[in-house]
């Protein structure tokens, strides 16, 4: 899986189709969609639409929390390989734990399912805490590859990813600027000037540096472009200390435990 890619939350059909085929046409090979968004069949005519073959582009979808389940899962994977108009995807994921509906070992056992059938080359989870990747460990046979969650600056998740990488788990980071917010901070501006670059890829350079994958969400020709261009300058240790002097533990999105 390609270290940073394409989000698309809150992208319309066509938004989504223009988005993937520019950002296809300029480097990026990873695009990360999910059921919730409405924007599969988008994101399917945007790799067509690229001219790449289908096995060049890495694709991520998701199944939502309301069809946690076994059997409602693997209806919401068809559903979505439809829209998409693929044969496989290379990575499914559990969007929401849901922990207090109690259905998401189940639904893991669903993916197992769908890699063991080929379908899903690769099966992964999102917004998990280690509790509910402990109860994966303990109770089916298959590690997730991926844990995506809400990760930047302001929160920086540091214990849940040491957690992810000593399971060999990938964490993949989303809302990686907190939805923008974050890119007013004075500091990432000083850094962006040392750097001559924006506090928007000073922000995604210091996700790239912690190991982690990253997706940050654009439509905007321009920022596409901008948000891969992160691979030509390094942060120095001072860097990352002024970086770090911004956790918060401010979330944009809801906690995990209370996604029901």
């Amino acid at each position: 899986m390609p270290q940073l890619g394409l989000g698309v939350y809150k992208t319309t059909d066509a938004e989504a189709t223009h988005a993937v085929s520019f950002a296809l046409q300029h480097g990026y090979r990873l695009v990360d969609t999910a059921a919730m968004y409405l924007n599969e069949r988008g994101v399917g005519d945007g790799v067509r639409a690229s001219g790449l073959a289908r096995d060049e582009v890495f694709v991520t979808t998701k199944v939502w929390f309301t069809d946690n389940g076994y059997e409602s899962t693997l209806r919401s994977f068809d559903e979505s390989l439809d829209r998409l108009g693929f044969d496989y995807v290379d990575l499914y994921m559990i969007h929401w734990p849901a922990p207090r509906n109690d259905k998401y070992v189940d639904t893991w056992r669903a993916l197992e399912r769908l890699r063991d059938e080929g379908r899903a080359r690769s099966i992964g989870v999102a917004n998990f805490h280690a509790k509910h990747l402990e109860r994966l460990l303990g109770e089916t046979d298959v590690l997730p590859a991926v844990n995506q969650v809400e990760l930047h600056p302001w929160l920086p998740q540091t214990e849940l990813t040491v957690f992810d990488r000593s399971h060999g788990i990938l964490t993949q980071d989303w809302s990686p600027l907190a939805r923008g917010h974050v890119l007013d901070s004075g500091p990432l501006a000083a850094l962006a000037a040392k750097h001559g670059t924006s506090p928007a890829q000073v922000v995604l350079r210091w996700h790239v540096q912690r190991g982690n994958a990253v997706i940050p969400k654009s439509v905007t020709p321009e920022r596409i472009e901008q948000n891969i261009d992160v691979f030509d300058f390094e942060l120095d240790a001072d860097d990352l200390a002024v970086i770090a002097s911004l956790e918060s533990g401010e979330r944009t999105g809801v906690d995990p435990d209370d996604r029901n």
